[in-house]
């Protein structure tokens, strides 16, 4: 069975592997904890990742951000960020979601179920009338994700394309 799950301490172990193991940065979802030790993970990562989406200790420039990993019965395939509202580097930038599939499950469906789980979140969460996303054109892959869950190419520019997913 596929189901999101905000992280939590409950599952750090898990959690804790994913995250070490996500690169540093793959079609523009960065990961700034790829590495990272299990002491580090659980005094630093953790805790930094719940804050941030209790809009806690929010350097600046940043915004809200839930960070929710993809559950395959007991595994985690992937993960997906919601960011709750858009500043202005965001709006022409990143946008609200970002998400990761792990390889071994990418090609399967993974992406899209995540996606449209992500959004059922997300449309509770995020006060703008359209949600924002962002793909790298060299990721047809992840344009289809967005396209089937309702997305349209808003714009485009020399490396992306800029997709917008009515609420």
């Amino acid at each position: 069975m596929l189901y999101l799950k905000e992280i939590n301490d409950k599952d750090i172990e898990k959690e804790f592997l994913f995250v070490r193991d996500m690169p540093v940065d793959e079609n523009g979802l960065t990961n700034k904890w790829n590495g990272i030790t299990r002491e580090d993970f659980e005094n630093k990562a953790l805790k930094e990742m719940t804050a941030f989406s209790k809009g806690e200790n929010l350097p600046d420039g940043f915004v809200p951000e839930t960070f929710l990993f993809l559950w395959n019965d007991d595994e985690i395939v992937g993960q997906f960020r919601i960011r709750h509202y858009l500043c202005e580097s965001l709006r022409t930038g990143g946008g609200h979601i970002g998400y990761f599939i792990k390889k071994k499950f990418r090609g399967k469906g993974f992406a899209k179920e995540g996606l449209r789980l992500t959004l059922e979140i997300a449309r509770t969460i995020i006060p703008e009338n359209e949600i924002y996303l962002r793909v790298n054109k060299d990721n047809p892959a992840s344009l289809k994700v967005m396209l089937h869950n309702g997305g349209y190419i808003k714009y485009e520019d020399e490396h992306k394309y800029y997709v917008r997913i009515k609420k």
